[in-house]
């Protein structure tokens, strides 16, 4: 009998052993993860952020070995963001922004809640001494070529900055507002795009000029001009001008050209135009959607054969085609100093990863130049037949690597800390399903091992134009999002993180299925689907499933808990839109999604709120209240409905904090909180 009462003792300590030796939440999410990576003009030097449990670093590496060295360092978890790096011409100098970008009443964000508000600051360091100068409170700025002076432009105004005698003149006042703004090569002018509303011009400034010289004024939006390597020729895309009454639509698309224009003869013409409305997402979605080639052709991202691609096209003979073929996309990319070589990240050969690929312009030949089970994006080519990346996988967060003939060196950080959970990791594996309507939808599932009987949990990413991926993310905000979703696999939950339709990855018709979100929700048929997976496994105790997520994520958290509580018995609900109706009245004219009149009760069904009666289950809504993308009053909206209703809610206000979080110790609060959280009620 004293044995039996021992192994009985035994048996009921193993859960609690299991759950002591898991590893600590922040052990993983304060890792360093790198971003932001950036080249000089010339291949000969690299620079990128790396944050580690909040404290921001820059950090920059040249030939010929490309060691490492700090050349920035933030104090503390402050959550003053740094970006808008950039090296000049002779790699003496790297540039960089620190701050937020400013909210509707003109504030940069503050998430440390500072006595002393912060400002948003341009600065560069030495990269012989290490020096750091302060140029002044700009975000908006561009090189001279010789080095010697800034062009800054903010709203209608543009100035130069005199590196040496640090004195500003105004250049031009004009209307509308500023944005491309680059240097004709040789220097003597530059381009850039005068933004009206609802048309854009395309404006040259030659230096001492008494106007501006407007290239081929028209109706229409004209963006994205390019520089030929001669300086003769700019190319640009032009899409229609705005109609009245039509409204910003994230879920749509749009016609688009392509113009070439000759500086000398003041005449443009159109070289390639869109067989449909195959444009607008691809245009913001990249940075660079449209550039020359070294021998005079033109690369372009469109999206007019189903799949985001890039497509050269032959000047010349007018022939256009796809740098990479196949049901797949490429995200993104770089074009060699001599414009002869693209290389490029793509999910071709691997729909839930990337990997990258060079296409040689001459021969047009492909090449694929990472395989394998990590995520590699964000390539850059080097001096000396070599290229940078950003690299990650299953189990270590994004790093910075090389490529060269020798083969493939890890450059930053070349290890974690002893205290990085890496043996906790699990693999994510990939699963496939169906909604209800035959759409094939993917997901990533975590789990630590397939024994017993365990609470599921479904996890949806925001945008909703994102892809989770096999293993860490590129963006930092889902980097996170996976560090928490390993965790709560190995607290012994079933995780399954779904790639509802709305997002990319899959195709353009994937990304703009019909009757998403305010038009219908489509998508929340994925999340019952992928729901109704978790619950066939024999190692998910099926009447315990739970659900988070943030932003569109948590839009989708709400609607699952007001929907089905039937299936979903706790949910975290990170900023998440919950009446598609205010967000198109309050938030903005249309909300970003076309929300007009006639739309507007349509959108209130397609809200959680709207179903809020049926809502049962507890949930814990988190939010930030300096939040620019969803705005606070959702939250406060949605608690006093639930409320009224008799529904348990829980809340953790972020004073603040914006939508994206800045602060680690804001992560971290979080995430302490979900888990928690899921445990009280899936659990418990």
């Amino acid at each position: 009998m004293h044995r039996l009462y021992i192994l009985l003792f035994v048996l009921l300590l193993i859960p609690l052993l299991s759950h002591a030796q898991s590893f600590p939440l922040e052990a993983a999410l304060s890792a360093p993860y790198c971003s932001s990576l950036v080249t000089s003009p010339d291949g000969s030097a690299v620079g990128w952020i790396m944050e580690e449990a909040g404290i921001r670093t820059i950090y920059t590496a040249s030939k010929p070995h490309f060691d490492p060295r700090l050349r920035f360092k933030s104090l503390y978890d402050d959550g003053q963001i740094l970006g808008n790096l950039h090296f000049d011409h002779q790699s003496a100098y790297l540039y960089f922004v620190k701050g937020s970008a400013k909210n509707r009443v003109g504030e940069i964000a503050n998430p440390s809640s500072e006595v002393e508000y912060p400002s948003r600051q341009l600065l560069r360091v030495n990269l012989d001494t290490d020096k750091l100068d302060t140029i002044g409170e700009y975000e908006n700025y561009v090189i001279s070529p010789d080095d010697s002076y800034l062009l800054l432009f903010q709203a209608n105004k543009l100035e130069k900055y005199d590196l040496k005698s640090r004195e500003i003149k105004p250049l031009i006042k004009m209307r509308g507002s500023f944005s491309d703004v680059s240097f004709r090569p040789g220097g003597e002018g530059i381009a850039f795009v005068s933004n009206r509303g609802g048309h854009n011009f395309i404006g040259y400034y030659g230096f001492g000029s008494r106007s501006i010289e407007w290239i081929g004024p028209s109706l229409f939006r004209d963006q994205n001009p390019v520089w030929s390597r001669d300086g003769k020729m700019i190319a640009f895309i032009r899409m229609p001008g705005q109609r009245k009454g039509e409204l910003a639509d994230i879920t749509g698309g749009t016609e688009f050209s392509i113009v070439v224009y000759d500086m000398s003869t003041n005449e443009g013409s159109i070289v390639w135009s869109s067989p449909g409305e195959d444009g607008g997402f691809t245009q913001y979605y990249h940075d660079k959607p449209l550039r020359w080639t070294g021998d005079g052709d033109l690369l372009f991202y469109s999206e007019h054969e189903q799949y985001m691609k890039i497509y050269h096209l032959d000047l010349r003979t007018k022939d256009v085609s796809a740098v990479i073929s196949g049901n797949c996309e490429v995200e993104h990319s770089d074009l060699s100093p001599d414009g002869s070589q693209l290389i490029f990240s793509s999910n071709c050969n691997d729909i839930d990863r990337r990997d990258l690929f060079i296409y040689d312009i001459d021969s047009r030949r492909l090449k694929q130049i990472t395989n394998g089970e990590k995520i590699e994006t964000n390539p850059y080519f080097l001096a000396g037949n070599q290229f940078i990346y950003r690299e990650n996988g299953f189990n270590f967060p994004t790093r910075i690597s090389i490529w060269s003939e020798a083969g493939i060196e890890v450059l930053f950080p070349r290890q974690l800390s002893v205290d990085y959970p890496e043996s906790h990791m699990v693999k994510p594996k990939q699963v496939i399903f169906k909604a209800a309507d035959g759409t094939e939808i993917h997901g990533q599932l975590f789990v630590k091992n397939e024994s017993g009987t365990k609470p599921g949990i479904l996890f949806m990413h925001g945008g909703p134009i994102r892809q989770m991926l096999l293993g860490y993310h590129y963006s930092s905000y889902y980097a996170n999002a996976y560090v928490l979703n390993q965790y709560l696999a190995d607290q012994g939950y079933a995780v399954l993180s779904v790639n509802y339709r709305a997002g990319i990855g899959y195709g353009r018709d994937f990304r703009r299925a019909n009757k998403q979100g305010p038009r219908g929700a489509s998508e929340y048929q994925d999340i019952v689907a992928g729901a109704r997976y978790l619950q066939s496994l024999d190692f998910v105790d099926a009447d315990k499933v739970g659900l988070w997520g943030g932003s569109y994520g948590g839009l989708l958290t709400a609607q699952g808990l007001a929907r089905n509580s039937d299936i979903f018995k706790a949910g975290v609900d990170f900023h998440g839109v919950h009446d598609w109706s205010w967000r198109a009245t309050d938030f903005s004219k249309g909300g970003f999604w076309g929300i007009d009149d006639e739309l507007m009760d349509l959108a209130y069904k397609s809200s959680p709120v709207s179903d809020i009666e049926g809502w049962k289950s507890p949930v814990l809504l988190i939010h930030g209240d300096d939040d620019r993308n969803v705005m606070f009053g959702q939250s406060i909206d949605l608690a006093e409905r639930l409320k009224e209703h008799g529904v348990h809610y829980e809340v953790l206000v972020l004073p603040d904090e914006v939508h994206g979080f800045y602060r680690y110790a804001s992560w971290l609060r979080s995430y302490r909180a979900t888990a928690d959280f899921f445990d009280r009620f899936l659990i418990n």
